[in-house]
């Protein structure tokens, strides 16, 4: 019977090692690193606010609101960062470990939110421009777009992919209910990506909105 510590003989003297278990990881490990990632990112956003030049010809109270993009945008991007944190903290807790699969599409959620403060700092910079600014608004809610998808396709390996890694074993009505909440700003993301084209601030409306909902007790957790 093989096992990672067991051997065969191939002559007098000579062992190979037998083909090691599939590789598993703590999940302490991979919740540690994710919010190293996740920190980091809703860190950066902050970057983008700075303050207005001075010996401008406007008051400092007009020239604090003629910054609202990016105050919207940081705003919309931290809380739904911080939505992001919350649930991936509820995703991995039913884990009792994390095998390769698992582990490369939590890499893959990563790299959406890593791009975020790329994606919010653009959207800021455009939203008000003549030129540019459907694709930069697209940009934006595309990155939304691809963490949640995802993020769906992490919850969905663990609920159903991986079932036998589940610290307590849950029904499939139960996990049904937490896949389909999770999926839930599939639809609008994908609608605010095709309205950028068209009005960029019907999308950032449309992210806002998302993020607003998520951070409803309702829809949160998990």
């Amino acid at each position: 019977m093989a096992s990672a510590r067991c051997t065969r003989l191939l002559g007098p003297g000579r062992t190979i090692a037998a083909p090691a278990e599939t590789t598993r990881v703590s999940t302490g490990r991979l919740e540690s690193f994710s919010d190293g990632v996740i920190a980091v990112a809703a860190t950066l956003l902050v970057l983008d606010i700075t303050v207005p030049a001075m010996g401008s010809d406007h008051s400092l109270a007009h020239a604090l609101l003629n910054k609202w993009p990016v105050y919207a945008a940081y705003v919309t991007s931290f809380i739904t960062i911080g939505i992001i944190w919350i649930n991936h903290h509820a995703m991995i807790s039913r884990l009792r470990a994390a095998d390769h699969a698992i582990l490369m599409l939590n890499l893959l959620l990563l790299l959406c939110i890593a791009v975020l403060p790329f994606a919010t700092s653009l959207m800021a910079a455009y939203l008000r421009q003549p030129n540019g600014q459907g694709l930069a608004a697209g940009v934006y809610s595309g990155m939304f777009l691809l963490m949640s998808v995802a993020f769906g396709a992490l919850n969905r390996q663990i609920l159903f992919g991986k079932a036998q890694l589940l610290a307590v074993e849950l029904s499939n009505e139960r996990r049904r209910q937490i896949l389909n909440r999770a999926l839930t700003g599939l639809i609008p993301y994908a609608i605010a990506t095709a309205l950028a084209p068209v009005s960029p601030y019907a999308t950032l409306a449309i992210c806002a909105a998302v993020a607003a909902f998520y951070a409803l007790p309702i829809a949160s957790g998990g």
